[in-house]
């Protein structure tokens, strides 16, 4: 039986991305996403609720995106959870799961402080990793800064 492992959030960056080094030299760079959502609260009043995400950048697109992460930016983020674990200092065994960005697209307009930093006329831009030669990343990009949206070619889609 096949399995998917796919998570779409859009949401602002509550801190700048941090990158790093590991020790063979691979480049990977995290951040938190902030996703809010409104309900209804039992007093019948409009209610805030914000999740938050941990993201993992790796390789060319941790070095490439970095830099344009910032607090605050308005992002959208396609990928896989991951679970790791660990035993911290005092020996308890502890467990972090993580997106592992795969698609990130930064939206809002170039001078909106809330989100920005543009490729597109309207302040998308979209850079996906991993992808194979000459798949089309989302965005209708072919996995770096720039095209248009609108370019995505129906036999590109990945059903059938």
């Amino acid at each position: 039986m096949a399995g998917l492992n796919k998570v779409m959030l859009i949401g602002n960056a509550g801190r700048d991305a941090e990158l790093r080094y590991t020790a063979n030299g691979t480049a990977q760079a995290q951040f938190s996403l902030a996703v809010n959502s409104r309900r209804r609260g039992q007093s019948g009043d409009w209610e805030d609720q914000t999740e938050w995400f941990n993201i993992v950048l790796w390789a060319e697109q941790a070095e490439r995106l970095s830099q344009y992460i910032t607090k605050g930016k308005q992002l959208y983020v396609e990928g896989r959870l991951q679970t790791r674990s660990w035993d911290d200092d005092q020996g308890q065994r502890r467990y972090r799961t993580e997106v592992i960005g795969q698609t990130i697209q930064f939206l809002g307009s170039r001078g909106d402080s809330q989100g920005g930093g543009g490729g597109w006329e309207d302040g998308t831009a979209s850079f996906s990793g991993g992808q194979r030669p000459g798949a089309r990343a989302a965005g209708g990009n072919y996995g770096g800064f720039g095209g248009s949206r609108d370019e995505t070619d129906p036999d590109d889609l990945p059903f059938e």
